[in-house]
């Protein structure tokens, strides 16, 4: 594979039940860049996937069918089938530890406690792949974490994934263009909403 190729995973689980929760960012950028581009998503082993060309780059992108927490499994077979290393692999998911719609994008890290980055982790062996996480906030009572993560997001909160989206392409687009530390610097200093 070309140095100019990425894969770029978007994270949420299948089904009409989860659309539009707050589990799905993930699958929600890719969803927008995909109606941003006119194109459309194709079935394929392990998830759904659409190719996006960018100022002489290719964004492979890809939205696994794994459920969250089997991920790693999608993200494994892709990064195999396409022969893209760990740092040509952007994940993009959600994150109740920061205030909805912030963005924070770094080059490595822990999973923090989020169960599609856990599986990543372990079935590629590396926590050094970039990613994007997306504020969800942190609104529920102690024990309804899980209703709140899988939880409808309001009305308000899809007008400003609107907003959101396109930064989140953009930072991908930049880190593709740029490298990690330019997109990071745009990126997480943003205020987007």
């Amino acid at each position: 594979m070309s140095e100019r190729e990425f894969l770029v995973v978007g994270l949420g689980n299948i089904g009409a039940e989860y659309e539009h929760t707050r589990h799905n960012m993930g699958f929600m950028v890719l969803d927008a860049w995909a109606q941003a581009s006119n194109a459309v998503f194709t079935t394929q082993r392990y998830g759904d996937t659409l190719d996006i060309n960018f100022k002489g780059r290719t964004f492979h992108l890809l939205k696994p069918s794994t459920y969250m927490n089997l991920s790693g499994n999608a993200v494994r077979y892709w990064m195999q089938k396409l022969d893209v290393p760990p740092e040509r692999v952007m994940v993009i998911c959600d994150d109740l530890n920061l205030p909805f719609g912030k963005l924070r994008m770094r080059p490595s890290g822990s999973d923090g406690g989020h169960n599609g980055l856990k599986n990543i982790e372990q079935m590629i062996q590396t926590q050094a792949y970039p990613r994007i996480r997306i504020g969800i906030g942190h609104e529920f009572q102690q024990g309804d974490q899980v209703d709140y993560v899988i939880g409808r997001i309001s009305d308000e909160d899809a007008a400003r994934m609107e907003q959101i989206c396109p930064k989140v392409i953009e930072g991908v687009q930049n880190w593709a263009l740029a490298g990690i530390e330019r997109a990071m610097t745009s990126i997480n200093s943003k205020n987007i909403i």
